[in-house]
């Protein structure tokens, strides 16, 4: 007669012992063929691999890191994971890293410097080997357990001008003045801006600077600051963008160009603007940030300007395991991997 409780129990999850037995070798052995199999007889090696593949075993990292003191795994926290650009960091990031055997562990934080700090908690109880968190912009508390991790710490997307370690990203302040040039230089005479407001904790802040540049260049050239629209609450989206600039119409209806702190957004503002009936470009050129695919296939096409988020996960991934994991002493490095403007059909007019 079978006993209930005992057939409720979890399977017994198989052990390098279990490998040791079934293949006929020591656990040193097995032990081996798992971390530098290249010095292990081919038969062996073959033999343990078939009896790993029949238990089913999987090695236990966290165990050997107990001894090591290495976790193998590098921290990254997002804002998100539903923005593309995010995601293709990480891949980047994670393709680097796993040449060198090392594992990427992501986290989000959803916009909030509360939950950053609570994730970055939660990541630091499992030792990571390095952190790599978005932006400049953190709680004191965040600063202070980074500071006391004694691993590197590199933050992107931003350039900070006092980064706690290491930075990896572009100025996102020259974003917000490169596109408020843009529109000046093509003689525009009422140029606006959408994004999203920060509130204590929450908000995105790198989008904020993008708007606090395109301002600055905007008084720069002697120009209102009325038309640059900060509406609700990251993350921004179409729905976010359709949104700020019916309301920004709405009370400006004269704005004849507009820049959005993301792509999303200005995909947004194009939509809006078809069921109103703006031409785009005719009525109200649109310009956006971050090149998203979405951009290049809407009609207009969006013009935009380009980061390569691909090559900054991999500089990340590259500066962490040719340096910083090699050298905890290196010297703190700020990269900046550039940004350039997509000219598509969303904007009128040439320089003048």
């Amino acid at each position: 007669m079978s006993n209930p409780e005992a057939s409720s129990r979890r399977p017994r999850r198989p052990t390098i012992r279990d490998v040791s037995r079934l293949s006929g070798v020591s656990h040193m052995t097995v032990s081996r063929v798992i971390s530098t199999p290249d010095r292990v007889a081919p038969a062996t090696r073959e033999r343990v691999l078939e009896a790993i593949t029949s238990l089913g075993y999987v090695p236990d990292r966290a165990a050997g890191s107990l001894s090591s003191r290495r976790s193998g795994f590098v921290a990254l926290i997002l804002p998100t994971l539903n923005n593309a650009n995010f995601a293709i960091v990480a891949r980047g990031l994670s393709e680097v890293l796993h040449r060198q055997a090392y594992q990427l562990l992501i986290a989000y934080d959803d916009y909030d410097l509360a939950a950053e700090e609570s994730q970055l908690t939660q990541l630091l109880a499992r030792r990571p080997e390095a952190i790599v968190l978005t932006g400049a912009v953190h709680r004191p508390g965040t600063v202070q357990k980074l500071a006391a991790a004694g691993v590197p710490v590199v933050e992107i997307s931003d350039l900070p001008a006092r980064p706690i370690q290491h930075a990896v990203g572009f100025s996102n302040e020259e974003v917000g003045r490169i596109a408020a040039r843009y529109f000046i230089e093509r003689g525009f005479a009422h140029i606006g801006a959408i994004g999203s407001r920060c509130v204590g904790d929450k908000g995105d802040y790198r989008g904020d600077t993008r708007l606090r540049g395109f301002e600055a260049e905007l008084r720069a050239g002697g120009r209102s600051l009325d038309l640059v629209c900060r509406y609700g609450s990251a993350p921004v989206s179409f729905g976010h963008g359709a949104m700020a600039i019916g309301r920004l119409l709405d009370q400006n209806p004269d704005v004849d160009a507009v820049f959005a702190v993301s792509d999303l957004s200005a995909v947004g503002v194009v939509m809006e603007c078809q069921r109103r009936g703006v031409l785009v470009p005719d009525d109200l050129s649109v310009m956006g940030f971050g090149d998203f695919e979405i951009g290049r296939e809407i009609n207009p096409a969006l013009t935009t300007i380009h980061v390569d988020f691909y090559a900054l996960g991999q500089r990340v991934g590259e500066h962490l395991t040719e340096r910083a994991l090699v050298d905890c002493n290196v010297d703190a490095v700020s990269l900046d991997v550039g940004l350039r403007i997509i000219e598509r059909s969303s904007v009128k007019g040439k320089v003048r």
